[in-house]
This record gives C-alpha cells, structure tokens and sequence, in this order.
C-alpha cells in the first residue's frame, strides 16, 4: 500500500494524461511491458491493479444479490455464444490461417446470428401481440422465459431463400400489451 501512496499523483497524472488523449493506453502499456519490472509506475499500477482486484472479490464473495446477477449474465452470453457456435455452417474449425479471413468468418457468424436472433424475437414479439390482441392474458414472467436463441425452430441446413424486397410495411418491434391483458383476472 505505500507504494501506491507514493506513487499517487504519478498514477492520477498518467490515468488524466489517457483521459485526456494525451497518451495513448496502448502506448503505455508497450512501455509498460517491455521489461518493466523495475520501473516505480510499472509497480504502482500492478499494486493498484491487485487491491482493486481484491476488493471486487470481496464485494463478489460477500454479496449473493451480485453474484446471481453475474451469473445470469454470463450465462446469458454463454448462451448466445453456443448459439453462434451452433449456427456456424463449418462448425467449430475455421481451416485457413490468415488472420483477416478468420475475422471475417468469425464477423459473418455473428452477424448471421444477430440475423437470426432478431428475427426469431420479432416472431415472438407478433405472437405475442396476436394473443393479446385476442384477449387472452400474457404474463410478463412467461414472456421473460422465452429466448430468442432457440435451435429447434430453425433449419440449419434446410433451404434459405433470400428475399431483399423491403417489406410493405415496418416490422413491428414493439410488444403492445394493455394492462388488462398482461395478467388472468
């Protein structure tokens, strides 16, 4: 801890230094990592980056509320991320070894599966719209359960027809739902 104290305005000076694009984080970081060991900033920043480090485990540790939310989200991206996986037509294996071809592979997927998702929860969004239109009720908690990155509705491998007419009209993207129908009286 006293090295961080005595090395506090260095620390404030180069943090202001990055905010205010003086200095370049990637800059920084070269200089910081080419045999660094010795230098007083490289080891203010590495005490730093420990404490912030502990105090972010102890907050997880001690705070059930923020655990669970950490890990509904990651589960959430895991989710989406087998998803993408999934989707991918050459599976898991990307067989050529230029760095630009495997970023575009790798952006493709993605945006095939942002494609996909979208589409897939603005079906959702119509169905959900069509059974309150009728009347019927819709509970938000049964809405929440339903995800967009469902499998089994979709063919992989089936035929794809590619349609770039725009539509008549805009989509609808918005789940009206009256008060009287979100929940059974």
């Amino acid at each position: 801890m006293g090295l961080i104290e005595s090395h506090w305005t260095d620390l404030l000076r180069t943090a202001i230094s990055i905010r205010e694009k003086r200095l370049s984080s990637v800059t920084l970081l070269r200089r910081m990592g080419n045999h660094s060991r010795k230098n007083r900033l490289y080891r203010a920043f590495r005490e730093l980056g420990r404490a912030v480090r502990t105090i972010t485990l102890l907050r997880y540790l001690s705070n059930p509320d923020l655990r669970e939310q950490i890990t509904q989200v990651t589960n959430r991206n895991e989710s989406v991320h087998h998803f993408a996986d999934w989707l991918m037509f050459d599976g898991k294996l990307i067989g050529h070894n230029g760095p630009d071809y495997q970023e575009k592979i790798i952006k493709f997927n993605e945006l095939l599966a942002n494609c996909v998702i979208y589409s897939t929860a603005q079906d959702i969004t119509d169905a959900a719209n069509a059974i309150a239109a009728d009347g019927h009720p819709v509970d938000l908690d049964d809405l929440a359960t339903i995800s967009p990155d469902i499998t089994h509705v979709i063919r992989r491998f089936g035929n794809w027809i590619l349609n770039l007419t725009p539509p008549a009209a805009n989509p609808t993207t918005r789940l009206d739902l009256e008060s009287q129908v979100l929940f059974a009286p």
